[in-house]
């Protein structure tokens, strides 16, 4: 039954913990944070969309989000850091995210392979929906650093200004309309939000 074990092992997103290096108030899995770049990432071709005459398939762009960290089940949350510390560790992660991938899609019958792999790693063919997912990936990271240092976590306050960078210099105007619009309101209380 090994190859119909592909299910069962996204099951088990919930147990991959992130930010591992850093002090948390509040712990995040891979469920959760995928729940949350899916959302983010449907809103970003939505905006796209509906304000700037695009269109993106939203729907992809979800599912895309949902599946995005599904290699971390073998692999662990890797901190950035680490990751990208030089070329011969990306070039090998690389390597390691690859062999991830076919093993996690070994574990469906193979008239589902076509249909699941190209969830789990960027692929050519989607270049340009993936980049939509990697700045919803940085919007959760972004929100999640804003949780933190409203919780007064410092150890948050490096990442949050790195990341706000990056997101400033991604260029894609659905982002900076969610920034403007959206991000704000997660500085917020629930009172504040009612």
């Amino acid at each position: 039954m090994k190859e119909n074990h592909f299910f069962a092992m996204m099951s088990r997103m919930k147990l991959i913990d992130r930010w591992g290096l850093m002090r948390n108030t509040i712990k995040e899995n891979d469920s959760e944070h995928s729940l949350d770049v899916a959302m983010i990432a449907h809103a970003l071709g939505v905006i796209n969309n509906v304000y700037f005459d695009g269109n993106i398939d939203a729907n992809r762009l979800a599912l895309m989000g949902m599946y995005h960290d599904a290699i971390e089940i073998i692999t662990g949350d890797i901190p950035t850091p680490i990751k990208y510390h030089s070329d011969e560790v990306r070039t090998a992660f690389r390597e390691v995210e690859r062999v991830a991938k076919n093993s996690l899609v070994e574990g469906l019958p193979p008239e589902l392979r076509q249909i699941y792999a190209p969830l789990l790693v960027e692929t050519e063919e989607e270049k340009e929906l993936w980049r939509y997912v990697k700045a919803a990936d940085k919007l959760s990271a972004y929100i999640k650093c804003i949780e933190e240092q409203r919780m007064g976590n410092v150890d948050f306050a490096i990442a949050l200004d790195s990341i706000k960078n990056i997101i400033d210099n991604l260029n894609m105007p659905e982002v900076d309309l969610f920034m403007a619009k959206f991000i704000p309101a997660y500085s917020l209380t629930l009172d504040e939000l009612k």
